[in-house]
């Protein structure tokens, strides 16, 4: 397929494809996803014939949509199809830990199981992922024994993390200590992560969160401000605006600094599926209407309703 075709695709959300599609058809879905097109990443994975990487991306789109049953139905079909990628069985185990969170008790007690099996193979087939240790080690830290969880097996993957991934050892770190209610010990992790990982943006805005958390909010301001600062000097922490402004509107807080993050974020940063842009958009509107500019406030969630024409938190939006 041509390159001039292939951007039709992506322009026109072609509905069908021929029998062989090349592999920048992918490229073009995970691009789409990547930058919260959600509709034309759906579009152009629909348009093309179904594998492990085709059901891992529609997993990941729904999973931005917070669509949990699809996007682990989807995963599901990715692992069954290739059962050797540890990013297949990492993906399936965040949309089982997202739906049990959103399930009955006794449903999500088996997903939750479901989703410790799947994170402890992805660390078993990739030792050196990153992503999937972490999210091993806050699966082993946050859930009850009961389903797998356990202070001891967060603990093991200690020496792993610190040799991968020292920043996220430290949070892991951090989580530990704040599970036994050592809170000055957690902080002190929390800190160290911030100014030993490549990216201290990240660092800060998981510490700010721990302020948010204990309602220490000068400090909660404080450190999203540090993280806004370190992200104007890591064009790939672009997400750490994303999050900070999360944190400032969970807790109440300088909603007008939070507006300018997610502004920020949108203009000037490169986009990802950890911080889609329709979310942002929407989490944009709702600030704008809080802070009175009614107009602005609509204007965000069109454009949330353009990329994702169903997500239902912009469509429930109301001024």
């Amino acid at each position: 397929m041509k390159k001039a075709l292939q951007m039709a695709l992506l322009a026109a959300v072609v509905m069908s494809a021929p029998a062989e599609v090349p592999k920048d058809g992918v490229a073009l879905a995970h691009d789409a996803l990547q930058s919260g097109a959600a509709d034309n990443a759906l579009a152009l994975l629909n348009s093309l014939p179904p594998s492990a990487e085709t059901h891992n991306l529609r997993c990941r789109v729904y999973f931005t949509l917070e669509r949990w049953d699809a996007a682990a139905d989807e995963c599901d079909q990715a692992v069954r199809l290739d059962g050797q990628s540890a990013t297949n069985h990492l993906w399936l185990g965040r949309a089982l830990g997202e739906k049990a969170d959103n399930s009955s008790f006794i449903t999500a007690f088996n997903l939750a199981k479901r989703a410790r099996a799947e994170f402890e193979q992805a660390v078993s087939l990739d030792p050196h992922d990153g992503e999937a240790l972490a999210d091993l080690g806050e699966f082993y830290t946050s859930a009850p024994a009961v389903v797998g969880g356990g202070i001891d097996k967060a603990q093991a993957l200690l020496a792993s993390m610190e040799k991968v991934d020292p920043a996220r050892a430290h949070v892991l770190l951090a989580r530990i200590a704040e599970s036994r209610k050592d809170y000055v010990t957690a902080e002190r992790e929390y800190k160290l992560a911030a100014s030993t990982g490549e990216h201290p943006a990240f660092g800060w805005i998981t510490l700010s969160s721990f302020y948010r958390k204990h309602e220490r909010w000068d400090d909660m301001e404080a450190a999203v401000e540090s993280g806004y600062r370190a992200a104007q000097r890591d064009r790939h922490a672009g997400v750490a605006l994303f999050n900070g402004a999360s944190v400032l509107a969970h807790g109440n807080r300088n909603l007008s600094f939070a507006a300018k993050m997610l502004e920020e974020y949108l203009a000037d940063f490169p986009r990802t599926e950890e911080g889609p842009a329709f979310e942002a958009y929407t989490r944009l509107a709702r600030l704008k209407a809080q802070l009175g500019d009614k107009n602005a406030a609509w204007q965000a969630r069109s454009a949330a309703l353009k990329l994702a024409h169903d997500y239902k938190p912009a469509l429930e939006l109301t001024f």
